[in-house]
């Protein structure tokens, strides 16, 4: 699909207004639109994986030998220093959450940046905007799945294999889209506007890892704890308020079981449910956000 030229006498924020007055007068319009420009999309996601691995020696290998050394390292750190009692298979119980983790961090990252690192493309030509930070969450989705490859291969050497619970993976990782794509509108605009978003989402992303159950149990939360006197369950309350709990307490569960488990069993449909609506409200309020500051972008660049 080829980019249309922008009219140097009409101002960006105009081109909107134009398509929508040219074809419907709706949001609606605009994911029509984008589906018009499914195949641009495709090329940015291309480009995006092809400027991660240029100059690399071992290229998209990456994909497959970094959440290997990650996992090593978390193995040799909470079974050797720091023994984790309780946790079988540990290996496989780290990787299954540390895969859909950092498909989490990268898609945040790369996709805050990634209107500001196409500066010279907004100014240039219309197409719409949104296709910037998409196109960085798809990317990091073909990272994930080469990722997924592994983690399948250690499945089975590790005697567990797939059962019939993985058929929650789909559902765990559409939600986990949804949800990506949402936070990846927002911190695209923020950047846009506010340098310091990136480094700031740096810092929060590092909290945020520490607060999700990736390299320790879930059950490690406890059902009872007490702070000034106020009585909660803080398991009950982390899947509440950190939706990336909910996700990768899902993987682990259909994939690997729970501390005490026998083996993988079904995710709770509610919280599954529960999680997959905010992150639909939160793709909602990103869009709206992104919509309305799309305009902005070329003088705020």
């Amino acid at each position: 699909m080829s980019l249309k030229q922008v009219n140097p006498s009409k101002p960006m924020g105009n081109a909107p207004e134009r398509f929508d007055s040219a074809e419907i007068q709706s949001q609606w319009g605009k994911i029509v639109e984008i589906f018009a420009y499914r195949n641009l999309l495709k090329n940015l996601v291309i480009r995006e994986l092809k400027a991660r691995y240029k100059n690399s020696v071992l290229g998209i290998v990456w994909s497959l030998l970094h959440p290997l050394l990650m996992m090593t390292v978390y193995t040799i750190l909470f079974t050797v220093l720091i023994p984790n009692e309780g946790v079988q298979k540990y290996p496989i119980f780290i990787l299954v959450a540390l895969i859909p983790w950092q498909f989490h961090t990268s898609s945040m990252m790369s996709s805050a940046g990634s209107v500001v690192n196409n500066a010279a493309i907004l100014k240039k030509v219309y197409f719409p905007r949104i296709l910037l930070p998409t196109s960085a969450i798809l990317a990091n989705l073909v990272n994930f799945l080469l990722a997924s490859i592994v983690l399948l291969i250690l499945l089975y050497a590790f005697g567990i294999g797939l059962t019939i619970y993985a058929l929650w993976v789909p559902l765990i990782l559409l939600t986990q889209i949804v949800f990506a794509l949402g936070l990846a509108f927002i911190f695209s605009t923020l950047q846009a506007f506010y340098r310091d978003t990136l480094m700031i989402l740096e810092v929060g992303l590092l909290a945020w890892f520490f607060l999700t159950p990736v390299f320790y149990p879930f059950e490690r939360f406890g059902e009872q704890a007490e702070i000034w006197g106020i009585v909660f369950n803080p398991a009950r309350l982390m899947r509440w308020v950190n939706p990336m709990a909910s996700i990768v307490d899902g993987y682990r569960t259909v994939l690997w079981g729970n501390v005490g488990s026998n083996g993988p069993g079904p995710m709770d449909p509610l919280a599954l449910l529960r999680t997959f609506v905010t992150a639909v409200l939160l793709f909602i309020i990103g869009y709206v956000v992104f919509s309305r500051s799309e305009h902005l972008f070329g003088e705020k660049l």
